[in-house]
């Protein structure tokens, strides 16, 4: 500001703080109807003055600092300062009125792991170098992770700038460019006064609020940090990227055995375990710890362990119930029928994903792994043939949540489309606390190394990228398929474990529909060997019994075999095939 510019602040200072401002403004005028400062009254009584002061564009009123009360009459309208300047004049900060409900404030936690001390260093390393020697400070952008975690970064890295953050939805910036401009020159004088920084969140933008973004981010001369997904595509010219980092098993051991020293003994093994299987943000981490310790006290059966398995569960389980379907596995070992080989092999898997841990980071195997840690499993059999069951099985044994992904729903026409929805899948997933499932592998893979025009070469980029994305899952990923033939080798090459889901013989059929009948259901002369003579495979013995059982409910009666075969018509209608007099002979 001028000197006159500064005397006339001062001046409209004096009339909101000294009661004999008013007499004097009214005996200098010369008029006691004008007891209050005017721009005629500053060029008359102040030194230095210029017409220049007050025009839209001078600071005092394109930053707000001196109000016109009527501004059709420049020189002879009342002069206000404006209230958050005054308060600010007197030390008393705080954020302007107009500006509540669009912002909110955002502080810096209490200590942070050593790669996001890092990167918050080099956040605000950002805003001093790309701003020196320049009147417009470049934005820069935190990316990755979830927004309360880009949230913290940028916090931190405000506070070693010395200023606070205040943070705002892009979604919530005007649309219209005149009131997006004075949204815009509020907030650069608030961050001025106050002072701080801006922090930006950007998500799903229609093209009009990404206009908005820009418009708004362009104009930014004081510091402005976005936080998005992925970097925003822009023409303007941008600062410092920080990514929020990946914490490694050090630091999330670390993190674990700091959040919980004070809420529950946990021993090293059972926090090797949940590093293992969770990656879970700091804040997440702690709010588990929180939550641990208020039930703990009131808990009488389940250990501390059990309680933050269960915890990371709830919280890994986030953001995952949009992707597909999720399912608390219940059935066991003892539900599944299947050759002692193909068991085995679950079994193996089930080990592999144990015991990471010990394997991995006690006897440093992680270092010599090639293609990621993750597990990678093909179950490959007809429908009903026991792969989502196997699947419900192996997530029990493991404490974890069963998560289906139709790929049939996630594989899009669009270019990019469809390793855009398995991101977001995989992005979920690595909070940990899921074995993933993708029915339906046919609708990506296939024969495809041959490329012969640009759909088989996106089609190859596809299946790269699920496979890519499933060897560095750091927890089990399972494709299944009906067409284990049409799969091309390389692709199989890459997958750890296959396992064959082969039509079940008829013995095995009998010993199906033995474990799919409860014990306490009411039974009149019903014969597994008799019932095992249908063709069909576990699905749909499954289905026949429990519609057999609900129309013997119906009637009031016991469980008998016509039920059964009243049923097996229905099932068999829908299989669009007809029961053979081999198939139910003896059976009524």
């Amino acid at each position: 500001l001028t000197p006159f510019e500064r005397d006339l602040v001062l001046l409209t200072a004096a009339d909101e703080l000294d009661p004999t401002a008013a007499a004097r403004c009214a005996a200098a005028a010369g008029d006691p109807r004008r007891a209050y400062p005017t721009f005629s009254l500053a060029l008359a009584a102040l030194g230095e003055p210029h017409w220049s002061a007050l025009t839209p564009v001078a600071p005092l009123r394109r930053w707000r600092i001196v109000e016109l009360e009527d501004e059709t009459r420049l020189t002879l309208s009342r002069l206000r300062l404006d209230e958050r300047v005054l308060h600010f004049l007197l030390d008393s900060p705080y954020l302007d009125a107009r500006l509540h409900g669009r912002l909110r404030r955002t502080t810096p936690p209490d200590a942070l792991p050593p790669s996001y001390d890092l990167a918050a260093s080099r956040l605000a390393e950002g805003w001093r170098e790309d701003g020196r020697g320049s009147d417009a400070r470049p934005v820069v952008e935190v990316t990755g992770g979830d927004p309360r975690s880009r949230a913290e970064l940028a916090a931190t890295a405000a506070a070693r700038c010395g200023l606070g953050l205040y943070a705002m939805s892009a979604e919530d910036l005007p649309a219209d460019p005149a009131e997006r401009d004075r949204l815009a020159r509020l907030w650069q004088r608030e961050a001025i006064l106050l002072p701080a920084a801006l922090l930006v969140e950007v998500g799903d933008l229609d093209r009009d609020q990404r206009a908005a973004t820009e418009a708004f981010l362009a104009g930014a001369a004081v510091p402005v940090v976005v936080s998005s997904e992925d970097p925003l595509p822009t023409g303007r010219p941008h600062g410092t990227r920080v990514a929020v980092p990946r914490l490694d098993d050090d630091e999330q051991l670390a993190l674990w055995g700091d959040a919980f020293a004070d809420v529950a003994d946990l021993a090293d093994a059972e926090l090797r375990a949940l590093v293992a299987q969770f990656q879970l943000p700091p804040h997440v981490v702690r709010s588990v710890a929180a939550a641990v310790g208020r039930r703990l006290p009131h808990e009488d059966e389940a250990s501390a362990a059990e309680l933050v398995w269960r915890a990371g569960l709830e919280e890994a389980r986030v953001g995952m119930d949009e992707l597909g379907r999720r399912t608390a596995p219940r059935a066991d070992w003892h539900d599944l029928v299947l050759h002692d080989r193909q068991t085995a092999v679950l079994r193996e898997i089930v080990a592999h994903v144990r015991q990471r841990p010990t394997v991995h980071q006690e006897w440093g195997f992680a270092a010599t792994l090639r293609r990621g840690l993750g597990v990678t499993a093909l179950f490959a059999g007809g429908s009903g043939t026991g792969k989502t069951l196997a699947a419900e099985v192996m997530a029990n044994e493991l404490g974890l949540d069963l998560f289906v992904v139709d790929l049939s729903q996630v594989v899009s026409k669009y270019i990019g489309e469809t390793e855009k929805n398995l991101r977001r899948v995989f992005d979920a997933a690595e909070r940990g606390g899921a074995l993933l499932l993708f029915d339906e592998a046919d609708a990506l893979f296939g024969k495809r190394s041959e490329v012969k025009d640009s759909h088989d070469r996106y089609a190859n980029l596809e299946v790269s990228y699920l496979l890519m994305r499933m060897e560095a899952y750091r927890g089990l990923a399972i494709l299944t398929t009906n067409m284990k033939q049409a799969l091309d080798t390389a692709f199989l090459r890459r997958i750890r474990f296959v396992v064959d889901f082969p039509f079940p013989a008829e013995h095995e059929r009998a010993e199906i529909w033995r474990r799919v009948l409860p014990p306490q259901a009411p039974l009149k002369d019903i014969d597994p060997d008799l019932l095992a003579r249908l063709t069909v495979a576990g699905g749909s013995i499954r289905n026949i019994a429990l519609s057999g059982a609900f129309l013997a409910a119906e009637e009031g009666d016991r469980l008998q075999m016509r039920h059964m075969l009243a049923a097996a018509r229905t099932e068999y209608l829908k299989l669009e095939r007809s029961l053979t007099p081999a198939e139910v002979r003896g059976w009524v």
